[in-house]
């Protein structure tokens, strides 16, 4: 048996300085991803037909908006959005840190 990599990510030290949007996957558990995503304006308008999309803030605030609400989410807050659910992401007040955890087959789907 092949011995796994153990790597621990320290998520302040790996955002510490960046200013622009930074998408990256950090690890991968069973069949699902989990990238590490600084925000400083807002993402597309679009939906994933095969994933659901978990986000957990870690650091300033996470606007999710939704086609018939809007969702804050602050540090240590945690939120789902199901698969085919039509939304879009932005920091609140020009940057955000998050972890989302998706299915690594997940598809984006944009929406014009």
């Amino acid at each position: 048996m092949k011995e796994q990599h153990l790597t621990v990510n320290d998520i302040a030290g790996l955002t510490a300085g960046i200013n622009e949007y930074s998408n990256s996957l950090i690890a991968r558990v069973n069949d699902h991803a989990i990238q590490l995503s600084v925000m400083t304006a807002p993402f597309f308008w679009h939906y994933h037909p095969y994933s659901d999309e978990t986000f957990l803030v870690t650091e300033g605030v996470v606007v999710i908006e939704l086609e018939d609400r809007t969702v804050e989410l602050h540090p240590g807050q945690l939120f789902t959005i199901p698969r085919n659910v039509k939304h879009r992401t932005r920091p609140k007040d020009g940057r955000s840190v998050n972890l989302t955890f998706e299915s690594e087959s997940m598809r984006t789907v944009r929406l014009e």
